[in-house]
């Protein structure tokens, strides 16, 4: 609410109009109040509760199966290393009942199209890679990427440091991400700029 107002604002209007809202912060921020959910967990536990989050998806039976076989891989490691996060194991860890946890992830695996939103918290973190794996390994673990209201956006620190990033305003990157050190992509931007 505070680094993205507009995005809170679509978020607060969302609920207003019957959209869920699961928010899992460790720091409560006005947006708690209104959220459907909120996991307000202890710091430093991200990975264990997105782990819990996924071990109940995947014992549950709510992982997207086909999703899965068509457009990911590492599954099967996936749920061997999830299997020791049951949310029973890690509630007493994160600060958040079982219960909770088990009804978040249903509620989550379960939803016509879910979006992710994370702020720098996640990722400015001594965990940060670590945590964003886990979103990114949920939304593809039940198929919540790829079509319209659902996916995951990370919401970056200052306002176009997103746009910038895109078209090449980082010095190991041209546009689109693609690296300066490949010849046939700077030479089509060679041949492009002249």
């Amino acid at each position: 609410t505070s680094n993205h107002p507009v995005a809170a604002t679509f978020m607060k209007n969302a609920v207003k109009n019957g959209k869920t809202l699961i928010l899992i912060d460790p720091y409560r921020s006005d947006l708690a109040r209104h959220a459907d959910y909120y996991l307000q967990f202890r710091s430093d536990t991200d990975v264990p509760l997105l782990n819990g989050i996924m071990h109940a998806i995947i014992e549950e039976n709510l992982h997207n199966q086909k999703y899965i076989e068509r457009y990911t891989e590492g599954f099967l490691a996936l749920k061997e290393c999830v299997e020791e996060y049951s949310p029973e194991k890690v509630a007493p860890i994160c600060g958040i009942p079982a219960a909770t946890i088990r009804e978040v992830a249903r509620v989550y695996a379960t939803s016509k199209g879910s979006m992710i939103f994370w702020g720098m918290g996640i990722s400015q973190h001594i965990h940060g890679t670590d945590n964003a794996r886990c979103l990114i390994s949920l939304a593809l673990l039940t198929g919540q990427i790829g079509r319209p209201g659902c996916g995951l956006h990370p919401l970056r620190g200052q306002n176009n440091v997103q746009g910038a990033s895109d078209v090449g305003l980082i010095p190991m990157v041209l546009p689109d991400y693609q690296p300066v050190n490949d010849d046939q992509a700077r030479g089509r931007f060679e041949s492009l700029w002249d």
